[in-house]
């Protein structure tokens, strides 16, 4: 399949964000060619093929879906959303993973934005938002490196505790 990755990438029918080892500025240094995620370029046929229990896709699943009425975890297709805007605002995706000291659980940084000399890392969130604690693990270990920390979710948008919390259509004017 790896060798298949750059004739993927050069039909644009998806964005890759690669893993970086080293969250910073100069993160394309850092990325691991190995470790990487695929998004679809296109969240409108990524609905309707992650739906598709039939030859077509019945209008009562868009119908819930944008109502808000779908009973189903959309955390993926909010993250492939923003991972769509993110990329076409001309950013190179990357994401973060960290293992828990005291555990085995695993950490993840959803996206890495880099400004200036700082980054800014994003966290998506489908749901409830209350909860982040992998955002709050990264900007601990990481503090001096970062700028802005962001929480995208389905909510209004607010500042608080030194986090900005973003309504998914505001993630072009970061």
């Amino acid at each position: 399949v790896r060798e298949l990755i750059p004739d993927i990438l050069s039909s644009y029918t998806v964005n890759i964000a690669y893993h970086v080892n080293n969250p910073g500025v100069g993160m394309a240094l850092e990325k691991d060619a190995g470790r990487y995620k695929l998004f679809t370029s296109d969240v409108g046929l990524f609905v309707t093929l992650a739906f598709k229990d039939k030859i077509y896709t019945e209008n009562i699943i868009y119908n819930k879906l944008l109502s808000d009425k779908l009973e189903v975890n959309l955390g993926y297709v909010f993250e492939n959303a923003v991972a769509q805007m993110l990329t076409a605002n001309g950013n190179n995706l990357f994401y973060y993973t960290m293992g828990s000291a005291t555990s085995n659980h695993l950490y993840e940084i959803d996206f890495l934005t880099s400004s200036g000399n700082k980054i800014n890392p994003i966290e998506v969130k489908s749901g409830n938002y209350r909860g982040h604690k992998s955002l709050d693990i990264f900007c601990d270990k990481f503090s001096n490196r970062i700028k802005n920390r962001y929480i995208v979710h389905t909510k209004d948008y607010k500042w608080e505790n030194g986090i900005n919390y973003l309504p998914v259509y505001m993630i072009p004017f970061l």
